[in-house]
């Protein structure tokens, strides 16, 4: 069991300390049987309508619409130390509805987020093209009259989480009010709408349902739009502020999992006769690598307390957490698969699969250059 001693911090209050325990409990009893790396199409669904069932998802889709960013990270850091699956399934459940959360009208979100959070609906959040990823100003795909009180989508993304078992999207496009990111919308789209197609599963290093989708005459009805003409931009911002500190907290749920494999095997691996823990080698990495799992929480935990207590700025806090926090999870499993030796390395071992999963996370939301470019204009703005 890793270290809990950080839920004692100011930055938490009673109730996220109630909700980390009910959370820790669910997960080992009930995580286990619900996941197959084998088939993550149908290992996500089981794991969203778990989750919908157990009441998680209510902190991804709040019916009063406002997230308790806290919660949402206590929740992530929980699930992603049992499955990085069990994390996402959460995760994109929050991310791919959350533009309708803090956006949507009151129709859409009577549409949506019950769904959503009965984890009956699987959402997904699809932002990146292959031309725009950080720079979501360069976002390609149109948007634009069908001449029957529908718009008409066409282009495409790719690299979209729960692309091809999603239920709903959520589309950002090029809605031409202005140049850049001040033309820009987002759209909410059906799964089965025509014109909307699967154009690849994408296969990556730790399995995820992801996706490139490609629009053609895809039109969806005009009253779709969420939030007004030309506010895509701040739309998709004001999401990835709620959700980029969580990532984060997902990369400290890895990285304790990695430090605790890692006690129970130089604890019990024999070298010239006595245990690896005693080598003082083994002793400096493993009093770096705490060090490093808690100086991230703090960013995390920092950061998703600045969000709730509506500070008038987030942005910097957030990609703080997030870079500090993914960058030393990557380390911390680094040291981890090196401390178990042949054993870190073999398919399958803890070490590995936590090698292949925090890789990910240093690129998505916004990779490590990029939040440094982001917390840079910040200072300097």
């Amino acid at each position: 069991m890793p270290d809990a001693t950080f839920l004692d911090w100011p930055f938490l209050e009673p109730r996220h300390r109630g909700l980390a325990a009910q959370a820790e409990a669910w997960a080992a009893r009930t995580i286990p049987g619900l996941v197959d790396h084998h088939d993550v199409d149908a290992s996500c669904r089981r794991l969203v309508a778990a989750l919908g069932e157990a009441g998680f998802l209510a902190y991804a889709a709040p019916e009063d619409g406002r997230f308790d960013v806290r919660a949402l990270c206590l929740l992530r850091e929980t699930f992603a130390r049992h499955d990085g699956l069990a994390d996402f399934a959460f995760a994109m459940q929050g991310l791919g509805s959350g533009a309708v959360t803090l956006a949507g009208t009151d129709a859409q979100r009577a549409r949506v987020l019950p769904g959503v959070r009965a984890g009956r609906s699987v959402a997904a959040f699809a932002l990146t093209e292959p031309e725009a990823g950080s720079d979501v100003a360069q976002i390609a795909l149109t948007a634009g009259p069908a001449g029957d009180g529908r718009v008409r989508l066409d282009g495409e993304k790719t690299w979209i989480s729960n692309g091809g078992i999603a239920d709903t999207y959520v589309v950002f496009a090029r809605s031409g009010e202005a140049a850049g990111a001040r033309g820009l919308s987002a759209y909410l789209v059906p799964a089965g709408t025509p014109g909307l197609h699967v154009a690849e599963r994408l296969d990556t290093i730790a399995p995820h349902p992801l996706a490139r989708l490609r629009f053609e005459d895809c039109r969806v009805p005009a009253e779709n739009r969420i939030g007004a003409g030309g506010a895509g931009f701040k739309v998709a911002m004001a999401t990835l502020d709620v959700f980029r500190a969580t990532v984060g907290a997902a990369a400290l749920g890895f990285a304790r999992r990695a430090l605790d494999a890692t006690l129970a095997r130089v604890r019990s691996r024999q070298l010239f006769g006595a245990p690896l823990a005693a080598m003082q080698l083994t002793q400096t990495s493993l009093a770096e690598m705490a060090t490093a799992i808690d100086t991230a929480a703090l960013h995390v935990y920092r950061a998703a307390w600045t969000r709730d207590a509506g500070a008038p700025r987030i942005t910097r806090e957030a990609a703080m957490a997030k870079m500090v926090a993914t960058e030393a999870a990557q380390g911390v499993i680094d040291r981890a698969v090196q401390l178990h030796g042949g054993e870190g390395v073999r398919a399958g071992s803890v070490p590995e699969t936590l090698y292949r999963e925090i890789r990910a996370l240093r690129i998505y939301e916004g990779a490590t250059e990029v939040q440094k470019l982001v917390i840079a204009r910040q200072i300097l703005g």
